[in-house]
């Protein structure tokens, strides 16, 4: 396993001091604050950025690198698939005023367009910094019984996997892209900004040792996703995926494909299959039903919902690791 976390631990201080170079960053961070009566306690930072995130996972690294320095919002409605995203004029319009947009090019076609239309001068995009990696087109189907039409319709199945933050180490990556952007942007936060990337960097180090630690001694390292969201955490942690659907949960497969997972099933003596939630579970339910095995829920952590297993990503990520050591049969 490449465990990169010391190198970024240490190229973290570096970065942050050379973005804060600027004389302006020896001043007070307090500036911005609002005054109070002694006796009414530590006066409220007012935020001196406003950024918008384009989705939970990257809302959720602003959040905590930016602490009171940072306004955020979300680009993607709290319970929405992000896939679907769709903005509205007014949306767009506010986009063109934020004095930061953190987005994934190539996942959210609305705000793609918004962004090149209304903030390209400052948008930060966070894909170069995670490493992605192009996942092939075929995925592992065998398209031999599909008809010339059914194979068309599923070209599109290959694809950048834009899913970083299933891996820790490649989501810490992002989140220092960000830190070193906001003190770029706020020199006098520089501070703030440290603390919070390596507070959240130490948490994303916890759940990369557990993974690795929960997952190290499995039955079973072939893993059957809702869809093909799982490559990154399959790769970091020595599993192999086989999505139902592909990059994205809509490019359904076609019924060749369906007997070629239910074949896969039953050759590798896979015991379950993962559903997902925001995903209609109907097709893993059917795979399952007919390979004789069972059906869990994985939860992409595309963003919060009601049937989320936790409040926020480390919860969920925990979540997670439970049903795989349950499904693979790790010990």
């Amino acid at each position: 396993m490449n465990r990169t976390f010391g190198a970024l631990a240490i190229a973290l201080a570096g970065s942050l001091a050379a973005c804060s170079s600027d004389p302006a960053a020896s001043g007070p961070e307090a500036e911005g604050t609002t005054t109070t009566e002694p006796s009414a306690g530590p006066a409220p930072v007012e935020p001196t950025l406003e950024v918008s995130a384009a989705f939970y996972p990257i809302e959720l690294a602003v959040q905590r690198i930016g602490g009171d320095r940072v306004a955020v919002s979300t680009l993607t409605q709290p319970g929405a698939d992000p896939h679907d995203a769709e903005l509205t004029p007014r949306q767009v319009a506010e986009l063109g005023e934020t004095d930061l947009v953190v987005f994934l090019s190539d996942f959210q076609p609305a705000v793609d367009d918004a962004v090149s239309t209304v903030a390209a001068d400052s948008a930060l995009e966070v894909g170069e910094f995670a490493d992605l990696m192009v996942m092939a087109e075929d995925d592992g189907h065998d398209h031999s019984g599909e008809t010339e039409e059914e194979h068309a319709e599923h070209s599109h199945e290959g694809g950048t996997d834009p899913h970083f933050w299933l891996d820790p180490i490649r989501y810490a990556a992002v989140a220092q892209a960000v830190a070193n952007r906001l003190v770029e942007l706020d020199p006098d936060g520089v501070s703030t900004y440290e603390a919070g990337l390596a507070d959240f960097t130490d948490e994303l180090t916890a759940i990369d040792d557990e993974f690795a630690a929960g997952l190290e001694t499995c039955t079973s390292r072939d893993l059957v996703t809702g869809h093909a969201a799982f490559g990154y955490l399959a790769d970091r942690y020595d599993l192999r995926q086989k999505g139902i659907a592909g990059l994205t949960p809509e490019s359904e497969p076609t019924a060749a494909q369906i007997r070629d997972l239910v074949e896969h099933v039953r050759e590798t003596g896979v015991t379950t299959v993962y559903a997902e939630t925001l995903v209609d579970p109907s097709l893993a339910e059917t795979i399952a039903r007919e390979a004789d095995a069972e059906v869990r829920v994985l939860d992409p952590i595309e963003g919060l919902t009601d049937a989320s297993a936790g409040t926020d990503y480390f919860e969920i990520m925990r979540a997670n690791l439970q049903t795989l050591r349950e499904g693979q049969d790790c010990s």
